[in-house]
């Protein structure tokens, strides 16, 4: 399901109890400085990630400043976030001139204990390689590191490597919950373009093409595109000459680690792109 991008006034995106993501939640928050926006969330942990800017959160009785520091775009220095444990109230204040915040969320009924991650904490990952348009980088923010402090929620970023080129590759899926094979979680993307009016495209091919290639459906996405995956396979595409960057929230059915299932027609590309088999095990 594609969202066009829009003044969304600090509501969600995707609220919670989703028809097609139940077990994610997002929302975009822009404040100017000394600005406060208060969070909660009942039934969901969250994770509070600035895009731009620096804040300061308050999750429960706990205290973490200067969260953030990105200056004009995402591309512009490291991720750094603030897990919030499920219905645990949190108040962000804006510290610099402005901010845009986004709030991932997952179902999970247990409450934890809210931390912050900073930029030396997030795991890098890169993979694919130019010969082949794949070429990617992952910063986790909520990932492997975390793996003990977090209930259903995965957090990362992704961005291209040099403009154009393929992720999400091979097409794989991950809606149906049949383990070891497959794991069943909600996925919900946020695009963003370097420069702002390049464009991509994402495909979402049917979940039972399994033998042959049926056709799918392509979306035109654009510098704010919000895309939330139900089930299918689901690759995505930049156009040559611009830089692609997606916010990437996972919410698990039945546990946190991701299993995808790779499209078996092209599954053999797991073994010729580098770093493939890297990538998908840090989704845990």
């Amino acid at each position: 399901m594609h969202i066009a991008p829009h003044d969304n006034a600090n509501k969600p995106i995707i609220d919670v109890n989703h028809p097609k993501v139940p077990a994610t939640f997002f929302n975009i928050v822009k404040l100017k400085a000394g600005e406060t926006f208060e969070s909660k969330i009942p039934g969901y942990e969250t994770c509070i990630a600035p895009a731009t800017g620096t804040v300061d959160v308050f999750a429960g009785a706990e205290r973490f400043e200067n969260i953030g520091g990105r200056g004009v775009d995402v591309w512009d220095g490291e991720p750094e976030g603030v897990y919030v444990p499920t219905g645990m109230p949190a108040a962000i204040t804006c510290k610099s001139p402005s901010a845009e915040i986004f709030i991932a969320g997952a179902r999970f009924d247990e409450v934890l204990t809210p931390f912050a991650v900073r930029a030396d904490e997030i795991d890098h990952v890169q993979y694919g390689s130019d010969e082949t348009k794949t070429h990617r980088k992952i910063k986790h923010i909520l990932g492997q590191k975390q793996k003990d402090r977090v209930g259903r929620l995965l957090v990362s970023e992704l961005f291209t490597v040099g403009a154009g080129g393929w992720s999400g590759f091979p097409p794989h899926k991950h809606d149906e919950d049949r383990l070891p094979t497959e794991s069943k979680h909600d996925e919900v993307y946020n695009f963003r373009f370097r420069p702002n009016h390049g464009f991509g495209m994402q495909l979402l091919e049917p979940k039972h093409s399994d033998k042959q290639n049926h056709i799918g459906e392509a979306f035109h996405l654009v510098d704010g595109s919000t895309f939330a995956i139900e089930e299918g396979y689901h690759p995505c595409v930049a156009a040559p000459g611009y830089e692609m960057y997606y916010f990437t929230i996972l919410g698990g059915h039945s546990q946190r680690p991701l299993v995808q299932f790779f499209h078996p027609v092209h599954e053999y590309q797991v073994h010729t792109i580098p770093g493939i088999a890297d990538m998908v095990a840090k989704f845990k």
